[in-house]
C-alpha cells in the first residue's frame, strides 16, 4: 500500500492571461511535513486553493489517499479529511470557541422535520476541549467569543479546529505572519505536536528559521512554477533564497522526491 497521501499532477491555474500556477507536480507522504516557499505572487496560495477546492483549477489532477478528487469547495475538502488554516482564519467573531469549531457541522441531539433541530452543546464542548488538549492550545475559557481574543489565540483556535476532527492532512497558510514572538512559538509547538502524532502537514511560510525548524522538505515556487524540492538536511537558507530569487534554477519536476 502506498504511503502517499496527496499528489498533484500538472496542477495549473490561469486567471485570464495571467498564469498563476503552471504544471505543479507534488507529492506528500503520510506523516511528512513540507513547507511551500516563494516570493509574493509565486503561486503558493494559489496552489493551496486548487487543492482545497476554493477555486476551480484550469487543468491538472489532485489525488488524495489514492483517489482522484474534485472538491467543490473547502467543505468538501474538510469532509474528505483536509483541514486548512487560511490567512483569513475563517472564524466568526461573535461566536465562542465550540461554535466556531463546529460551524457548519454541528452535533445535534434531535432532528425534526424541516430546519428545526436541537444542538448537543455538551458533546461539542467536550470535543472542543479534547481538540485543544491534543494540540496543546491554551485558551482561558472556551466560552469567550473570538472577538475578545488576541491574534495568537484566534490563530490557535483555527488550528485546534483541525485537531478536533479526524483530519488526515493539515494545511497552514502563513499561520504566524501577523503574530508576536510568544504567539508564534505557541503555533510552532502545535505544529511539532502534529508531527509527533504522525499527521501530514503542508506549511506555507516566508519564515526561513521556522521552516528549517519544523519541516522535512522545502518546495519552492517561482512565478507560478515549482522550481525546487529540497530536503532540509541537505540544503540551507542561502540555497533556498537562490531558488526563490531565480539566482539558481531547477529542472521542471515530474514529481516530488
Amino acid at each position: 500500500m502506498s504511503d502517499i497521501i496527496l499528489e498533484t499532477k500538472g496542477l495549473t491555474k490561469h486567471y485570464g492571461g495571467v498564469q498563476a500556477l503552471n504544471d505543479a507536480n507534488f507529492v506528500l507522504r503520510k506523516g511528512e511535513h513540507v513547507a511551500i516557499m516563494g516570493d509574493n505572487g509565486a503561486g503558493k496560495s494559489t496552489f493551496v486553493r486548487q487543492i482545497t477546492g476554493v477555486e476551480t483549477r484550469t487543468r491538472g489532477t489532485v489525488i488524495f489517499q489514492g483517489n482522484e478528487v474534485n472538491f467543490a469547495g473547502p467543505l468538501d475538502a474538510r469532509e474528505a479529511g483536509i483541514e486548512t488554516v487560511f490567512q483569513t482564519l475563517a472564524l466568526a467573531d461573535d461566536l465562542n470557541v465550540p461554535d466556531n469549531l463546529f460551524l457548519g457541522r454541528e452535533i445535534t441531539k434531535f432532528n425534526f422535520l424541516g430546519p428545526f433541530r436541537i444542538l448537543n452543546y455538551k458533546a461539542m464542548r467536550e470535543a472542543t476541549l479534547a481538540g485543544l488538549e491534543k494540540t496543546g492550545v491554551k485558551i482561558p475559557t472556551i466560552k469567550n467569543t473570538i472577538a475578545n481574543m488576541s491574534g495568537g489565540q484566534r490563530q490557535c483556535v483555527a488550528i485546534a479546529r483541525t485537531a478536533t476532527f479526524a483530519s488526515k492532512l493539515t494545511i497552514m497558510d502563513e499561520p504566524t505572519a501577523a503574530l508576536g514572538v510568544q504567539e508564534t512559538a505557541q503555533v510552532e509547538n502545535i505544529v511539532r505536536t502534529l508531527k509527533e502524532q504522525g499527521e501530514s502537514l503542508i506549511l506555507v511560510s516566508h519564515n526561513m528559521r521556522q521552516v528549517f525548524d519544523l519541516v522535512d522538505r522545502i518546495v519552492v515556487f517561482r512565478r507560478g512554477r515549482m522550481v525546487a524540492d529540497l530536503k532540509v538536511g541537505e540544503t540551507d537558507g542561502q540555497d533556498v533564497v537562490a531558488y526563490i530569487t531565480g539566482a539558481k534554477t531547477g529542472a521542471q519536476f515530474e514529481g516530488a522526491a
